[in-house]
């Protein structure tokens, strides 16, 4: 009996570490294929110098090479793949088949068709659940019985060859680029194929053979593989010709379970066999004559079209500019994304620019383009050093400034673009029929405050932005506010003096110091963010000219006194809100708007305050002083100066002040 015990701890003990190999499994294939023992059928060979060849020039033909041992797959299992294929189609005119990266729990496919099904399935098995296959597939002819995008996609295959997910042929260069590639043009591509167990997200991604893996995915799916897959399975190649024929070559294939597969040496690669010369000589006697009669007329033409290409998108690009890489983008894709600057494209305008809706060729990114003229170089490399350094910042609550371009009296801005505009519309009537609620209001303030709280304490730099207003936020899809327009903005380190010499900002919200001190600091922001949240609240400017001139926070400290601050609310606002809540956002707007800057509170305090993690300090006694907030409680000096700030205009959320030409672009600090 206890010989018998030993013996079955012995035969689990052996049967878990098989598993454990298996369920490890891991391999590269980096100088060829000779030694990989893989198991073929159909038409595939090892070429002499090591190369994978799934078909040849024979038609009606299918072919599988898989790894023999077997892979355990999970419902955590994740894996990793990376290989590299090339596609020659015997005729450059007609496109063979494409071929597939599979994981299968058979390696014979004796029912699969070929030509359009790959070698993988047939007309009464695909689509079929019982088929546990999963599949990428790099396809070269549209199949429309299969729902194909194009001729030239790579598709992700759940059990069918009617894609779950598919993209056209290409990689992202960077965020705004996409390269597009030919499948079936006979060079070598990389593929890499990766699953995230713990996740269970999907993703191909497809490159040139000589750039790295690409930080953003060709596709991405949401997708449980431990949900059609079997356990164990195979992983392997499929291809097929029918009519249409090509040749399909893996050159490379590394693979690991639960980590990332070794990194291809392309250097090490077998080669590709030269094209057959007879295409080539039956090429050349056709485009030769065609070439010769046509070269006079062509290179006059060429000649004509660039000097015009040059002119249209010529841009000024010095030296030091050179440093700001990804930062610089080219007018040319601005120029295609706005659809040549089309006044139908146009968001709004002002009096130092005009703002376009843009979308990115290539990445498809929806930008928002700020035209802003320019006569003078004096002062731009400091100014463009600083749009860069503020292309940094990133957070929820901000307009990402994604970087310039620089083009004869022209300077063009990029940002984000935000789908529901400004804030301003909406609290002035300008968009019938809709009213933001509280809710959205007071998550709009906590946003905007938590952004300023980032600018002024939180980034590596101080950034003062001189310009909070309702019509500097703007409203992402689901009505977040993101505070914009960075074209006044002042970036310091901290600790350090900030001293500026032209006085910038918009009338109703600069700080009465503002024109004295002619320094913006992070408590001439508060006091702007203190007229911006009575502004949200109210749905009245911080100054209206009429019979008589209204000035909002003096309005909203008058019925503080008598007791009533909450009717200062938007009477369109209904019945659905907080008291408390609009109560101390009405207190908090009077505390910043105080015209001592020394008794406004930090950004870091006034998030505290909106979030309630500590109460407001005693009001009645703060509010006491003669010179509380607002204008009238300030001195006289304080008002005449006040009333000589620079009036603007704006450009639907992504503004620049009239002031910014004498101060930013004339070197001016």
């Amino acid at each position: 009996m206890l010989v018998k015990l030993i013996m079955a701890l012995v035969l689990l003990s052996v049967t878990t570490m098989v598993q454990v190999s298996i369920a490890d499994t891991s391999f590269i294939f980096n100088n060829g294929f000779q030694s990989a023992n893989l198991t073929m059928n159909g038409i595939s060979v090892i070429t002499s110098n090591g190369l994978l060849q799934l078909t040849n020039e024979t038609g009606f033909q299918k072919s599988h090479a898989f790894y023999p041992n077997p892979v355990v797959f999970t419902n955590t299992t994740s894996f990793s793949t990376t290989f590299v294929f090339a596609i020659r189609p015997q005729s450059q005119t007609l496109n063979g088949h494409g071929m597939a990266f599979v994981i299968s729990p058979t390696k014979s496919f004796p029912n699969a068709l070929i030509g359009q099904y790959l070698g993988l399935f047939n007309m009464s098995n695909n689509r079929d659940p019982k088929n546990h296959v999963f599949a990428v597939e790099f396809d070269t002819l549209q199949n429309f019985e299969f729902g194909d995008i194009n001729g030239n996609h790579v598709g992700i295959d759940i059990n069918s060859l009617n894609s779950t997910k598919s993209a056209p042929a290409g990689y992202y260069a960077n965020r705004f680029h996409f390269q597009n590639l030919s499948l079936n043009s006979g060079v070598p591509m990389q593929v890499w194929v990766d699953y995230d167990g713990s996740k269970k997200q999907i993703s191909a991604t497809l490159g040139s053979i000589n750039v790295n893996k690409p930080e953003t995915p060709l596709l991405t799916l949401s997708q449980d593989l431990s949900e059609i897959l079997t356990n164990p399975s195979y992983v392997g190649f499929s291809s097929s010709n029918g009519e249409r024929i090509a040749s399909h070559y893996v050159l490379g294939w590394s693979f690991k379970v639960n980590g990332e597969p070794q990194k291809l040496d392309t250097s090490k690669l077998p080669k590709l066999p030269r094209l057959r010369g007879n295409e080539q000589s039956r090429i050349l006697p056709i485009v030769l004559p065609l070439l010769s009669l046509c070269a006079i007329a062509l290179a006059g033409l060429s000649i004509v079209h660039y000097i015009n290409w040059k002119k249209k998108f010529s841009e000024i690009v010095e030296v030091w500019e050179q440093e700001y890489g990804p930062h610089r983008f080219k007018y040319k894709d601005l120029y295609i994304a706005t659809k040549g600057f089309k006044e139908k494209e146009l968001l709004g305008s002002g009096g130092f620019g005009s703002v376009y809706k843009g979308l990115m060729p290539g990445s498809k990114i929806e930008v928002a383009v700020k035209k802003v003229s320019h006569g003078s170089r004096q002062g731009m490399r400091e100014f463009i050093a600083e749009i860069v350094s503020i292309g940094r910042l990133r957070h929820r609550n901000l307009v990402s400034l994604l970087g310039y371009c620089r083009r004869k009296g022209e300077l063009l801005l990029v940002y984000d673009f935000m789908p529901n505009g400004s804030l301003d519309k909406y609290l002035f009537n300008q968009k019938p029929g809709v009213t933001l609620n509280w809710m959205q209001r007071f998550r709009i303030i906590k946003g905007v405050a938590s952004g300023l709280c980032y600018l002024h304490q939180d980034w590596e730099q101080v950034v003062v932005h001189r310009d909070i207003k309702a019509s500097n936020v703007l409203l992402d899809s689901e009505f977040n506010g993101r505070l914009g327009d960075f074209g006044l903005a002042r970036l310091y380190d901290h600790g350090s003096d900030h001293a500026t010499t032209h006085v910038v900002g918009t009338m109703g919200y600069m700080a009465p110091e503002n024109t004295r001190t002619r320094r913006a600091t992070t408590k001439s922001d508060v006091f702007s963010f203190g007229a911006f949240m009575l502004e949200v609240v109210c749905s009245r400017r911080p100054i209206e000219q009429g019979r008589e001139e209204f000035i909002l926070v003096d309005w909203v400290y008058g019925l503080w006194k008598k007791g009533e601050i909450i009717e200062a609310k938007d009477e369109n606002l209904g019945t659905e809100y907080k008291t408390e809540e609009v109560e101390l956002v009405l207190k908090l707007g009077l505390l910043c708007s105080n015209s001592k800057a020394e008794h406004r509170p930090n950004m870091r305090l006034v998030v505290q305050y909106l979030n309630m993690e500590v109460p407001l300090p005693d009001f009645p006694a703060l509010m006491s002083s003669p010179s509380c907030c607002g204008f009238k409680c300030g001195s006289n000096q304080d008002l005449e100066n006040f009333g000589m700030s620079f009036p603007s205009s704006g450009t639907d959320g992504y503004h620049s002040r009239t002031s910014i030409a004498e101060s930013v672009l004339s070197g001016g600090r």
